[in-house]
């Protein structure tokens, strides 16, 4: 084995993980572009939803981030035996949590939103397509473990497939439910959201065949008696715990953004939502990176090679910079057709595209920011990743505060919250690096 990750070895880790949430997110694209055909209030109320949905899931996310550390450093240990019982412990308990997310959703969701929405019909949408969304959980929670075991042990080549399998899926039952199409009911808003609940569960089934199929049983210890080792959640909270209530009060804070806006009108709502979809997309490359940096810099230092890991996340940090540069680059010259992906309103594309240029300003500082960020997490110092969290949080907020709030600014000023944010995450993680005491971290 090399001692050191070349670009090719990075970006053979990399590219399935970015073809995936390519096409997990343009699930979300697909998504928008369909509403925006039905009505403006549909496409607002799909980004305060799906907000929400995201954001009570993510703390299911944070656990099996926590789990594909700890499966990371048992891969770089070499110790595979012990990888088994992680993933399976890992779905238990988030079985259990998902029970416990869509009880939540059925009881609180429109108490709270009725509070916070100040369009009766934004509201009625978003009640709408929560009431189907919140059954994907309980498919949800279990294909993010089984992502935390092929990414923790970098074989990532089968998200390719699994993603592909979920977009077929969804654009097809998108174009049944939504419209009702080929003599199936006419749902709206309520067929985007069963639309991404069956392709989930599908994806499950196809996880399941190809597990059984490919992966050896005995070599991970999936075959031991892993339910004697009920310890194990225990390691994996100890790692998780802090990522858990990170994820939450990330995209909680996303999900106030949103509200904001939403008091700024429907029609400003509905080009937040293209704006959020056009920087979702944008970001993929980062994104994918920064999920490669967590389970490289987690491996490296599970192999004992504590003194390459700065290089290794510089090398990261160069490629993802190099990536969103052709990005910034295409979306900066032809902006406007972009936008008319979602929607054929000659208004909403004009509104959007001051916004979309202030989110091309973003990307340079977050395609650094994010691999340092992530890669705090895949030392396994969780506890100071929440830290440097929620101080950049509380600037966002103060920002998001000052323009959207108190100065009532134009839509395009209140994105700069996201560059506020690009950069602080980074900076903090920098510092970090510089003078934590992160190599002696054991998990």
């Amino acid at each position: 084995m090399k001692t050191k990750y070349s670009y090719s070895q990075i970006w053979n880790v990399a590219y399935p993980i970015l073809l995936t949430l390519l096409i997990q997110n343009l699930i979300q694209v697909i998504d928008t572009a369909f509403l925006g055909r039905v009505g403006e209030v549909e496409l607002g109320a799909s980004a305060i939803a799906g907000i929400y949905y995201i954001a009570i899931f993510t703390i299911a996310f944070g656990f099996s981030t926590g789990s594909q550390i700890l499966i990371g450093r048992r891969n770089g240990e070499k110790k595979y035996d012990k990888i088994g019982e992680i993933v399976i412990w890992g779905m238990a308990f988030l079985w259990v949590m998902a029970f416990l997310i869509f009880i939540f959703t059925k009881i609180f969701s429109e108490p709270i939103l009725e509070k916070v929405l100040s369009s009766k019909n934004v509201l009625a949408a978003s009640l709408e397509y929560l009431d189907w969304r919140i059954y994907g959980v309980f498919f949800a929670t279990i294909n993010v473990m089984f992502r935390a075991f092929f990414v923790g042990t970098t074989r990532t080549k089968v998200l390719t497939f699994n993603a592909i399998l979920m977009a077929f899926a969804n654009v097809l039952f998108d174009y049944l439910l939504i419209f009702g199409n080929l003599g199936f009911p006419e749902m709206g808003i309520g067929g985007a959201a069963l639309a991404s609940v069956i392709s989930e569960a599908i994806s499950v089934i196809f996880f399941i065949i190809y597990t059984w199929i490919v992966i050896d049983f005995k070599k991970y210890g999936f075959i031991h008696k892993f339910w004697k080792n009920i310890q194990v959640i225990k390691s994996i909270l100890n790692v998780s715990l802090s990522l858990m209530v990170q994820y939450f009060l990330s995209l909680s804070t996303w999900l106030i953004f949103f509200l904001a806006i939403e008091r700024m009108g429907e029609m400003t709502l509905a080009v937040s939502n293209i704006v959020r979809s056009c920087y979702m997309i944008i970001a993929i490359p980062v994104q994918a990176l920064a999920a490669t940096s967590n389970t490289l810099v987690s491996n490296t230092m599970g192999a004992g090679r504590q003194n390459e890991v700065i290089s290794l996340i510089w090398k990261i940090s160069r490629l993802s910079l190099g990536i969103v540069s052709v990005f910034i680059l295409l979306l900066g010259l032809f902006p406007e057709m972009a936008i008319s992906v979602y929607t054929s309103n000659q208004q909403l594309i004009e509104e959007s595209v001051p916004s979309l240029y202030v989110i091309l300003a973003v990307l340079p500082v977050m395609s650094v920011g994010n691999i340092f960020f992530n890669s705090v997490s895949g030392t396994g110092n969780t506890r100071t990743a929440l830290v440097i969290e929620c101080s950049t949080l509380m600037l966002y907020c103060f920002w998001m505060w000052l323009t959207a709030i108190y100065w009532k600014a134009p839509l395009y000023i209140c994105w700069t919250t996201e560059l506020v944010y690009a950069f602080f995450i980074g900076l903090l993680s920098f510092i970090y690096f510089k003078k934590g005491n992160w190599k002696i971290k054991k998990i």
